[in-house]
């Protein structure tokens, strides 16, 4: 057995002979539901022991440390983070650049939402008064929604505020760089995670008591119309995805003038439809925009007076990606004691859907781009995708009838995938680990996060995130959401003794040092 403080040599120490390389697992091992110590022995698999285990390396693990490390007191040399990714915060990063929202622009995130800090407060709006010295975004706060748009903070300032407490908490210390390959059970308690480190190095496994999940989304969602187009023309210049980097589409449109077909209702197709109007309002451009939505809204609408939402243009509008009340409310708590499948699903059914931010400023650019005639709409779905000659042609089922539209581009913005099983790690629990799906597909969780069917004598698995969805809290895959669930793991840990209660008086002082940036 090799202690834990040696992990950090992994991915440096030279190949030795013995052991599967690339990350294979042995038979013995890969067959099996559940491993012994003296299995993974025998394979000569270098294994590690360390009592708690994130694996992900994204939002959800960075959050879930944080809370584990700050309110719950654990130690560096008690947890690792098992992920592909150099810095929390970069599949992120990445996903909102390419789908233009830069550093310099705002999320669609609440000022008090604070990925950095468990406490929210100070609030986003207060920070930016302060470094501004001016009031008007507590004002804005003080007057939304009614008289201003919902305060969103910039990404810079929540990017700038991760890495700070990234180093304040010593994320780096706790961080092993690899593939991980499989989460399987131990027998006689706990579980072993098994890591292929960067470098084409021999896998290690990491024997924990506890094991945490946020793996995110498997990948980009790709329609059917939009993968046959690019596995049989091989083009992928033309048809993009609004969460791949396709600025080449901008940069051309700056070149010569264009049509631009644009799919989608959220907030990605709302930031690529402002890029692309404000490149045209900017440079004086030509460019052409015709906007595909599949459901249309041209008003108001919800399922009673209680639960509308504003609707225009084709877009449904909604501050945030759900009610406020996910997250905080009645319908949180409500949701809580919810124990029938089915009735939950009703309430996924009536506040999901792909809603996107009202902004003053977005609303402006629409209003003088259709007056204009360069800007239009259109109801349908997508039936057939083809090139004619150097040009994209679509055949668009409408409501009433079958056209035909010609255009240069087509930028995608339907989303994510949501399959589960195309991530390695959650496909193998369904199949050895005894998880199991809920009614929406993702993983089943317990109110906890605690996932169903897969504890290990003392041992259990968390899952938050996406791959939670479905579940008692429906808000999973946000700022504030990631935070709520961190802290429902962080409390089961502390009732199973794994870490200590957050008391009032040391929530003061953690809270201090905070603000301090006091390394801990």
């Amino acid at each position: 057995m090799t202690d834990v403080t040696d992990v950090h040599d992994i991915t440096t120490r030279p190949a030795q002979e013995s052991g599967p390389q690339n990350g294979s697992l042995p038979p013995t091992l890969e067959h099996a539901d559940q491993w012994t110590d003296q299995m993974v022995a025998q394979t000569r698999i270098p294994m590690y022991d360390v009592p708690f285990v994130t694996v992900g390396g994204g939002m959800g693990s960075f959050l879930t440390v944080d809370y584990l490390r700050v309110a719950g007191g654990a130690p560096v040399s008690d947890i690792r983070v098992l992920s592909n990714l150099s810095h929390p915060w970069q599949t992120y990063e990445y996903l909102t650049r390419v789908s233009q929202l830069p550093r310099d622009k705002r999320i669609r995130s609440d000022s008090s939402s604070r990925p950095d800090n468990i406490w929210g407060f100070p609030s986003y709006a207060m920070q930016e008064a302060a470094r501004e010295a001016t009031v008007a975004p507590l004002l804005q706060v003080l007057l939304e929604p009614v008289f201003a748009d919902f305060y969103t903070p910039k990404l810079g300032a929540v990017l700038d505020g991760i890495e700070r407490e990234a180093h304040r908490i010593r994320y780096w210390d706790m961080l092993v760089q690899g593939e991980v390959q499989v989460v399987r059970r131990r027998v006689g308690g706990g579980y072993f995670t098994l890591i292929a480190p960067r470098g084409g190095q021999h896998p290690v496994t990491f024997r924990s008591r506890d094991v945490h999940l946020a793996v995110g989304y498997p990948g980009v969602r790709f329609m059917p119309d939009m993968r046959a187009f690019r596995e049989r023309l091989g083009d992928f210049h033309h048809v993009v995805n609004g969460y791949e980097d396709h600025e080449h589409v901008y940069q051309a449109l700056c070149r010569r003038p264009g049509v631009v077909l644009v799919r989608g209702g959220g907030i990605v197709a709302s930031a690529v439809t402002d890029r692309l109007i404000s490149d045209r309002l900017r440079h004086g451009l030509q460019t052409q925009i015709v906007h595909l939505f599949r459901t249309y809204y041209a008003g108001a609408h919800g399922p009673h007076g209680w639960a509308r939402r504003r609707g225009s243009n084709g877009f449904a509008y909604q501050g945030f990606n759900y009610p406020k009340s996910t997250w905080g409310g009645q319908l949180r708590f409500r949701m809580r004691r919810m124990e029938t499948a089915s009735d939950r699903v009703r309430v996924y059914d009536e506040i999901g859907g792909t809603t996107t931010a009202w902004r003053r400023h977005w609303q402006r650019h629409l209003r003088e781009a259709t007056r204009a005639g360069w800007y239009r709409t259109q109801a349908g779905t997508i039936t057939d995708l083809r090139l004619d000659g150097d040009a994209l042609v679509a055949r668009i089922q409408g409501p009433e009838a079958e056209t035909e539209l010609g255009f240069d581009y087509m930028i995608d913005c339907t989303g994510l995938d949501a399959d589960m099983t195309g991530h390695r790690v959650i496909d193998d629990l369904l199949r050895h680990g005894g998880a199991g799906r809920n009614p929406l597909g993702r993983l089943d969780v317990e109110p906890s996060f605690e996932l169903r069917g897969a504890a290990s004598g003392m041992g259990r698995i968390y899952v938050t995130g996406a791959a939670s969805y479905g579940g008692y809290f429906p808000g999973v895959d946000t700022f504030l959401g990631l935070q709520i669930a961190a802290q429902e793991v962080v409390d089961d840990l502390a009732r199973r003794g794994m870490c200590r209660d957050m008391r009032p008086v040391r929530s003061t002082v953690e809270w201090l040092k905070w603000v301090a940036n006091r390394r801990i």
